[in-house]
């Protein structure tokens, strides 16, 4: 059976993601009082890798419960070293002394890990943590920062409770505060290397996972400043190899946005996204939201 390019694991794939968010924070910095991310030079906003690939792992979670193989392995509330720890423990692997430097114990347990979690098969893990030990693996799948198209404004919107918190307090109400921009359209993009997923044991359905994961993970991710952020763009070139047939970057340029208002941007439809058709010989695009 004739298995769809961009879901063929021993090709190598490069996707285009554009997303965006209105009234809301889409990522904010823990270091800014949660303000959204913006890079201070030119006022783009920013969303970090870490923030997608959080989403894609929930929505992993979500459609791959009770599954075998799509455990998620950096999950809330769930210590590292207890999930090296079900290795050993599925693996028979004796815990009475510390497997730090046990290699073959490592290789065992790191093959266990990647079986078992799709984010270490997909994403890749250092697990060099604890006295049980899986070693590190390099993920085939890595994202970039997304930064939007045009200047963005971080707003702090003041906020009251008419709860109390403590009984004791003075005051009836008390204030909090909202960080948002307007309005902000993001692009991102990713990789997706086959010799490494060869590596780690990637099939054919987990990368029809990644796509369908990517395709809701804000549809389950929402919040009160996470109300309207919507995926509005999933494009993935495939070439006809492991390695690649043209530069990841000369794909990415087919892909273009521009505003068509003089305006500031408010909506999605401000923008037009235009692709050049003159895809290069021996790679597919495909279109998984558009």
């Amino acid at each position: 059976m004739t298995v769809e390019a961009h879901l063929d694991p021993t090709r190598k794939q490069d996707f285009v993601l554009l997303f965006d968010v209105k009234d809301g924070n889409p990522n904010g910095d823990p270091d800014a009082g949660g303000m959204p991310r913006t890079d201070p030079e030119t006022m783009q906003g920013l969303v970090t890798d870490v923030a997608i690939k959080r989403k894609i792992r929930n929505m992993v979670a979500l459609l791959g419960e009770n599954r075998p193989g799509y455990d998620i392995y950096v999950e809330a509330g769930v210590s590292l070293n207890s999930q090296h720890e079900r290795a050993y423990t599925a693996l028979g692997i004796p815990k009475s002394k510390d497997k730090s430097k046990d290699t073959t114990a490592q290789g065992r347990a790191r093959d266990w890990m990647c079986q078992t979690f799709y984010d270490v098969r997909m994403f890749g893990a250092v697990m060099t943590t604890g006295s049980q030990q899986a070693g590190r693996v390099q993920g085939p799948v890595q994202l970039t920062f997304s930064r939007s198209i045009d200047p963005v404004l971080a707003q702090e919107h003041g906020i009251t409770r008419v709860t109390r918190t403590k009984e004791e307090a003075e005051k009836d109400t008390e204030m909090g505060g909202k960080h948002a921009i307007p309005y902000g359209l993001y692009l991102g993009y990713g990789h997706f290397s086959a010799p490494l997923a060869r590596k780690t044991g990637v099939t054919s359905d987990d990368l029809a996972m990644l796509w369908q994961s990517m395709g809701l993970m804000f549809e389950h991710d929402r919040a009160s400043t996470r109300g309207e952020m919507t995926l509005r763009g999933l494009y993935v070139f495939s070439h006809n190899d492991q390695f690649g047939a043209a530069p990841s970057h000369t794909l990415f340029d087919l892909i273009s946005v521009v505003r068509q208002v003089d305006g500031p941007a408010r909506a999605f439809g401000d923008y037009t996204v235009k692709v050049d058709e003159t895809i290069p010989d021996k790679v597919t695009l495909t279109r998984v939201v558009e």
